[in-house]
């Protein structure tokens, strides 16, 4: 995980493909303020945040270094089916499930190389 806020707001502006320059046009300030936030010396307010989240910008994890959960609304029957029975047994076999997968997912990544 990336370590500063500024560093995560970098990261990001790159992942969307903008420049300094698109994000500070969306977010009311001048480009040397936004390089300001990305080094890491000068911290945004919640306007400016909430007018970058408009591009894209996961803002929850530039301030807090987690992710915005993905929606579940998309889920097929088939995904809710199986989440409904995972949620209904025991934790400890929820974690033997999560290993298992864990370990069919990084045996498929393997595979892909």
């Amino acid at each position: 995980m990336t370590n500063s806020a500024g560093e995560r707001l970098r990261e990001e502006r790159t992942r969307l493909g903008l420049k300094q320059e698109d994000l500070a046009a969306a977010g009311s300030v001048n480009r040397n303020t936004q390089g300001s936030y990305e080094r890491g010396a000068r911290n945004p307010d919640t306007a400016y945040l909430a007018a970058i989240a408009g591009l894209g910008i996961d803002v929850l994890y530039v301030v807090t270094g987690a992710r915005v959960p993905e929606p579940l609304s998309d889920l097929s029957e088939e995904d809710e089916r199986l989440l409904k029975q995972y949620r209904s047994i025991p934790a400890d076999d929820q974690k033997a499930v999560r290993r298992f997968v864990k370990a069919m997912a990084d045996d498929a990544a393997r595979t892909q190389n």
